[in-house]
């Protein structure tokens, strides 16, 4: 029995679980408050795909099989059934290899999701049997899934379900109408093990926590079936879409469902939730919207301040079923698959985004306003924690934006403790990233990053107060991509004054830092507005005109209008057909205009724009207060003598092995012992850095001219080797 039950209600993600309960439940483990908690939707998910699951779907008797797709795959029913467990299995890591069968053809049935594999031969090239399988494998269930949105639930999907319901829901009318209607065959199953985990948990208190548009209607559902069966039970809902979109929230038919619902960080409005159900006196709440004396009410009354980001403990995946989530491989875009292939454990460097100010982000709101750090040793030791806890280690920081100067302190942490990790995460394009940080970021064990270039195009950048410029964003992918990080782009088209021009031009600095390599990834997005944005709260200052509706539900996504008139929907196709050939290599020769079926403006941006962006000077100033880092390992000497003139001298060839190459430098004997010497000091392995300042003071104890040695072709080598400056 335990008192607190934790769900993340259908569906997220089919690889790794959600981050939020765990969070949460590692909160409560320091308060030492039993809780339980479940992914319902990957629970669902194993059991609808399964041979006894597939049985069932095949067997309801009132589909209609209107397309010939779905009349295959009802006609290979049996192969499905046959083939479901293991193709599962396989995609759980536990049998690879069933990835030659699956390779070699026939074995799989297959319907119109292959069609696109004639298309997609020229990315099998650079994929390994186990990805062409697991590809194969995810184009399979994307049939099934097709056959079960067609003939059996139209609101089915792999990491949502039934979002078009919660999608700028202003009014709770067509919600409140739909969950009046009889459960439908997904609600059956997950009503099911509902019903089962609350029988064996006992809890007094279900929390949701609900991330997404296409997480809420299971969760209303599910709250629901808890009021009629379990009606002591208390429930609540929280997580990001309540935090954005039910901040006003009037209608009381949606207490019918929930008894409370608590807006930003959780842990102390959920602990207090926990110590009222004790008092008979009157209760403090954190953040919390109930129903009193027939009203809708806010409370806030609570004045104990919310726990810091460093007090919240680890996070704890125990009771997850971590071994059966399921690796896909949904398309060719290499950041994409990040996201759906392999277990990640989640972890945040800083709560909030140290940045800010984008004017189409939330930014009035706490999670990301209310900027919090923790120190780099903590977050390493939590590190080690989760991989004695889950096996794993592999990391996504789930940052708004990972600040610099803790990645920094995060990396040099990791690479003392000698931890072997992969790590990934979001953040801007700032100059911050030098060649040397990225350098120090890819050797912590990063692999890859994703930020923010939106409009590429300097006047936009500014409108939207993103603090950086195109050149500032190629020189910075640029130093990501040459250390070997890989580097994902968000994309933006359609925002506030945009002009045809410019995404033409967007266009084509896109076409450019994909050509020269600097960028690997990206995702074109049309821009949407806001209520808790600068735009949204501005919109006048931005030159839109928002359509409002009366609020008394759901309140995030604004409709608006563009004074310019211009209809940003028509770029998509063209924009997004354009991207994928650029991740691939080709298309880089066409024309502009041949994306697009209509007539566009030729781009003003000149061909070599971006290339003459890596222009770089020669720039001999040092910053006396930069710290010098050695992450390279101790050099083989030699000494030997040289003549000339006939005088003698010693000198010291310094021999260096790293993973891959090695290099030699030779210097005056005695500058060879000051620089031997003078490595250990700077070693990655000591807490206390040097700064350039002091190790200039050193060496002028003994010679002149320190900038001279420092630029030297013997440093040079050795700042290409590991030698670095932050």
């Amino acid at each position: 029995m335990k008192d607190l039950l934790l769900i993340t209600p259908p569906f997220t993600q089919l690889n790794t679980p959600y981050p939020a309960t765990a969070y949460l439940k590692g909160f409560l483990n320091t308060k030492n408050i039993p809780s339980f908690q479940m992914d319902l939707g990957i629970e669902v998910i194993l059991e609808l795909f399964s041979s006894k699951g597939l049985q069932q779907v095949f067997s309801i008797n009132d589909v209609q099989l209107d397309t010939s797709n779905s009349q295959r795959i009802f006609s290979l029913k049996e192969e499905y059934i046959k083939t479901i467990d293991v193709v599962i299995t396989f995609l759980q890591g536990k049998n690879p290899s069933l990835a030659r069968q699956i390779c070699s053809g026939n074995f799989l049935p297959e319907a119109s999701r292959f069609d696109q594999l004639d298309d997609m031969e020229w990315a099998f090239g650079t994929m390994g049997i186990q990805d062409k399988a697991k590809h194969f494998a995810t184009l399979y269930l994307e049939d099934l899934s097709d056959y079960i949105v067609e003939c059996v639930d139209e609101n089915f999907g792999f990491s949502r379900y039934a979002e078009r319901l919660g999608r700028s829901a202003n009014s709770f009318d067509e919600l409140y109408q739909y969950l009046h209607q009889q459960p439908t065959y997904i609600d059956q199953i997950t009503l099911q093990i509902l019903e089962r985990r609350i029988e064996e948990v006992e809890p007094k208190l279900v929390c949701f926590s609900v991330p997404f548009p296409g997480n809420l209607y299971s969760a209303f559902r599910c709250a629901q079936f808890i009021k009629e069966h379990f009606p002591t039970v208390k429930i609540a809902m929280g997580g990001g879409f309540p935090n954005t979109e039910l901040r006003d929230v009037k209608d009381k038919r949606v207490f019918e469902f929930f008894d409370f619902i608590t807006l930003d960080d959780g842990e102390l409005p959920i602990q207090l939730l926990i110590e009222n159900e004790q008092l008979t006196t009157a209760k403090e709440y954190k953040r919390t919207f109930l129903l009193e004396n027939d009203e809708v009410v806010y409370k806030n009354n609570s004045t104990q301040p919310d726990y810091k980001h460093s007090q919240v403990g680890t996070p704890d995946y125990s009771d997850l079923p971590l071994a059966n989530y399921i690796s896909v491989i949904e398309m060719a875009n290499p950041m994409h698959s990040l996201w759906s292939d392999g277990r990640w454990n989640k972890l945040t460097m800083a709560h909030g985004c140290y940045w800010g100010k984008c004017t189409f982000c939330d930014i009035s709101l706490d999670y990301i306003k209310l900027y919090e750090p923790i120190a780099a040793k903590l977050l390493v030791d939590r590190m080690e924690e989760l991989i004695a806890q889950t096996g794993e280690n592999g990391f996504h920081f789930v940052d708004e934006a990972a600040p610099p100067a803790l990645m920094r302190e995060v990396a040099l942490e990791i690479i003392r403790r000698k931890l072997v990790v992969s790590w990934w995460t979001n953040i801007r394009f700032e100059k911050s990233f030098t060649a040397d940080l990225c350098l120090l970021l890819k050797t912590s064990g990063c692999i890859a990053v994703s930020g923010g270039l939106e409009v590429a195009s300097d006047r936009l950048l500014e409108l939207i107060k993103k603090g950086v410029t195109v050149e500032q964003v190629a020189q910075v992918t640029r130093n990501f991509t040459e250390s070997g990080i890989m580097v994902h782009a968000y994309l933006m088209y359609g925002y506030p004054t945009q002009t045809i021009q410019e995404t033409i031009d967007s266009l084509e600095m896109v076409r450019q830092l994909f050509e020269l390599g600097v960028l690997q990834s990206g995702f074109w997005h049309q821009f949407a507005m806001t209520a808790h944005s600068p735009v949204g709260m501005f919109p006048e200052e931005f030159g839109v005109i928002p359509e409002l509706n009366e609020i008394t539900f759901a309140n995030n996504d604004v409709n608006f209008k563009d004074k310019t008139g211009i209809n940003h929907d028509k770029f998509s196709y063209g924009l997004k057909k354009s991207l994928f050939n650029y991740m691939h290599g080709i298309g880089f020769d066409f024309e502009l205009s041949e994306w697009f079926d209509f007539k566009i403006p030729r781009t003003t941006v000149h061909p070599n724009y971006i290339d003459d962006c890596f222009v770089t000077h020669n720039d001999f100033s040092l910053k006396s207060t930069a710290k010098v880092v050695w992450i390279g390992g101790k050099p083989i000497e030699s000494i030997f003598s040289k003549s000339k003139k006939g005088t003698t001298w010693e000198m010291m060839q310094l021999t260096f092995h790293e993973k891959t190459q090695s290099i030699d430098i030779t210097l005056e004997k005695d500058k060879g012992e000051w620089l031997i010497k003078s490595l250990e000091l700077i070693s990655v392995s000591n807490d206390k850095l040097l700064t350039i300042a002091q190790l200039k003071e050193s060496f002028e104890t003994e010679w002149d001219d320190f900038e001279l040695f420092w630029f030297s072709k013997p440093i040079d080598k050795l700042r290409q080797f590991g030698l670095v400056v932050l």
